[in-house]
């Protein structure tokens, strides 16, 4: 089994000038054309069961229109055998936080997505705490960009390990997900700094960057219990990072863990 903990999709009829623009500013490019079915048929290339699906709200008013896509989204492959899960997504500028976190659990949504560089807010905000506590207050996954986004080159990094350090040791939430390895490009950082702490971290857009030398540095101190796969595809191939994460050669039981177990557990699947 595989699921792909971060993956990203947009409605149709906004997936080719979204994908389009976040390309030219990232100098990336993408693997699929960035719509629901460009992630079907790159699951079904790479053989992935479940990819979770992280929107991030840039303005607070996209709150509804977002929550309404992972819904549709949702509906549309619960009763598939691979299926995508769309958490909705949160801003730490939006009213009545604690509101719209309890509205997401009614709706069966699992977690959110933060974006702190595309939301202009660093990680130690009050609002980005909240939205953490009501998290942990409704059981629901917080996942959040943490370390360099490659779109914004030069600028502070708003979500750096000693910034986040605080949110964790403060609220101590046991479903709290830090992408790309706990810190792109600060991989160094998070080994002295987050590994250890009560925090998943996920594998996106980190294997081809990262040595395995320090990938398996930060694995060994953090355990393989709060490591889950993931691509963030269509900016990465889901094969490809599988295939570099079975080179590693970390043995059965822990790449079960890491390309599935974990992730099943968090999920309450």
């Amino acid at each position: 089994m595989l699921i792909d903990f971060h993956t990203h999709v947009f409605p149709d009829k906004i997936a080719k000038s979204t994908i389009d623009a976040l390309a030219s500013r990232a100098h990336n490019l993408p693997y699929t054309d960035g719509t629901v079915q460009g992630m079907v048929d790159a699951m079904n290339r790479s053989n992935a069961d479940i990819c979770v699906t992280l929107p991030v709200l840039t303005k607070i008013t996209q709150f509804d229109s977002i929550t309404k896509f992972a819904c549709l989204v949702n509906e549309q492959f619960k009763n598939s055998e691979k299926k995508l899960i769309s958490f909705a997504g949160m801003h730490p500028h939006c009213d009545d936080i604690d509101g719209k976190m309890a509205y997401i659990k009614s709706l069966g949504i699992k977690g959110v997505k933060i974006h702190p560089d595309y939301q202009g807010t660093y990680i130690d905000d009050d609002g980005y705490f909240e939205i953490v506590k009501c998290a942990k207050k409704y059981d629901l996954i917080v996942v959040t960009h943490a370390g360099v986004d490659d779109g914004y080159a030069g600028e502070p990094v708003r979500c750096p390990p000693e910034r986040v350090l605080k949110l964790i040791e403060e609220i101590d939430h046991d479903k709290f997900v830090l992408a790309h390895y706990g810190g792109h490009k600060q991989w160094q950082e998070v080994y002295e700094i987050l590994s250890g702490k009560n925090v998943y971290f996920d594998t996106a857009y980190t294997v081809n960057e990262i040595s395995e030398e320090l990938f398996k540095k930060i694995l060994n101190k953090h355990g393989e219990d709060k490591i889950l796969f993931a691509t963030d595809c269509p900016w990465q191939d889901i094969s490809n990072n599988y295939q570099k994460i079975k080179s590693y050669n970390l043995g059965k039981d822990i790449e079960d863990k890491i390309f599935y177990k974990n992730a099943l557990k968090l999920l309450g699947i």
